[in-house]
C-alpha cells in the first residue's frame, strides 16, 4: 500500500512539475508577442477631420471638427494637424470650398484662408489671373462644362484676308460659371459667361480674340493629359481644296505678221 501511496505521489509530483514548465513556456512565449507587438506599432500624429458632412460655402468652425490618431507616414498633404493651423488666434473662420464628408480629413485644398468667402479669388493661385469669357449653349459644350473642368479654346475670324479657325488656348481650367464657382456641382447649366484662369500674357491674347471674332470651347478629358498642337483650319483646307501654283517656265515671246486682213502671231524664242 505504502509503495502505491509514493507511486501516486511521485507522478503526481512529476505531473506537477510538468504543468508549471508548460506554463512557464506559455507566459514567455506570451510575453514575447507582446514585446514584438510593442515594436510593430505605427507611430501616429493628429489629424483634424469633421464630425459631419460639410458643404460648399460653409464656414468650418471648431465644433464641426476633431482630432483622430493618424499614420504619421500617411497623413494626407496639406492636413491641419494642430488646432492653432486650422483656426488662427486672432483670424476669422474659414470657408468650405469642397463637399468633406464625415471624418475626412480637412486639406488645405479643401477650405479658404482664414476669413475669406469661398469666390473665385481663393481659387486663383500664385501669378493667375481671371477672365471671363462669353458663351451661349453652341460654344459653351451645351452647358455640360463645369467649374474645375478644362476647356481648349478656339478662335474663329478673319485672318490675312482668309477665314480661319485656329486652336488658340489648350488645357484652360474653368473656375467659375456665371457667378457659380461650386465644382461639386453636377447639373448642366446653360452658361452665359465662364472664368478661367490664366497667365496675364494669355488673359491678353484671350481679350484680343474675343474682341476680334468668335470664341468655342472644346471640354478637355479628365485623365487627359496630352499636349495639344497648333492647329488651324481654313476654308481651303476645310473642303479639301488644294491651293494652284502656277508653274514657272521659261518666257515665251511672240511676232506679228499681217498678210492682208489676217493678222499671223507666232511664238519666237526670247532674244533679250
Amino acid at each position: 500500500m505504502r509503495v502505491i501511496f509514493g507511486l501516486v505521489l511521485i507522478i503526481g509530483v512529476g505531473l506537477a512539475g510538468f504543468a508549471v514548465y508548460v506554463a512557464k513556456d506559455r507566459f514567455t512565449q506570451y510575453q514575447d508577442a507582446l514585446a514584438s507587438q510593442r515594436d510593430a506599432i505605427v507611430p501616429t500624429t493628429s489629424v483634424y477631420v469633421v464630425n459631419r458632412e460639410m458643404r460648399y460655402g460653409e464656414q468650418i468652425r471648431p465644433a464641426d471638427v476633431e482630432a483622430i490618431e493618424w499614420p504619421e507616414a500617411s497623413v494626407p498633404f496639406g492636413a491641419f494637424t494642430s488646432a492653432e493651423e486650422l483656426f488662427p488666434e486672432g483670424e476669422d473662420l474659414r470657408t468650405v470650398l469642397r463637399v468633406m464628408e464625415r471624418n475626412e480629413p480637412v486639406l488645405i485644398t479643401k477650405v479658404s484662408a482664414p476669413g475669406a468667402d469661398a469666390g473665385v479669388a481663393s481659387r486663383l493661385e500664385r501669378g493667375m489671373r481671371a477672365f471671363a469669357l462669353r458663351v451661349d449653349v453652341a460654344t459653351g459644350v451645351s452647358g455640360f462644362i463645369r467649374p474645375g473642368d478644362r476647356v481648349d479654346v478656339y478662335w474663329s475670324g478673319n485672318a490675312r484676308g482668309e477665314n480661319v479657325t485656329r486652336l488658340i488656348q489648350a488645357s484652360v481650367p474653368i473656375i467659375a460659371i456665371d457667378q457659380i464657382s461650386d465644382q461639386d456641382r453636377r447639373n448642366p447649366t446653360v452658361a452665359r459667361t465662364i472664368t478661367i484662369a490664366a497667365p496675364a500674357h494669355q488673359i491678353a491674347a484671350l481679350a484680343q480674340a474675343q474682341s476680334t471674332g468668335a470664341l468655342s470651347l472644346s471640354l478637355v478629358g479628365v485623365r487627359d493629359d496630352s499636349e495639344s498642337e497648333t492647329i488651324e483650319v481654313d476654308q481651303d483646307a476645310l473642303l479639301g481644296i488644294a491651293q494652284a501654283v502656277e508653274a514657272e517656265g521659261p518666257e515665251i515671246c511672240t511676232v506679228r505678221n499681217r498678210r492682208g486682213a489676217e493678222v499671223i502671231v507666232t511664238q519666237v524664242p526670247c532674244t533679250n
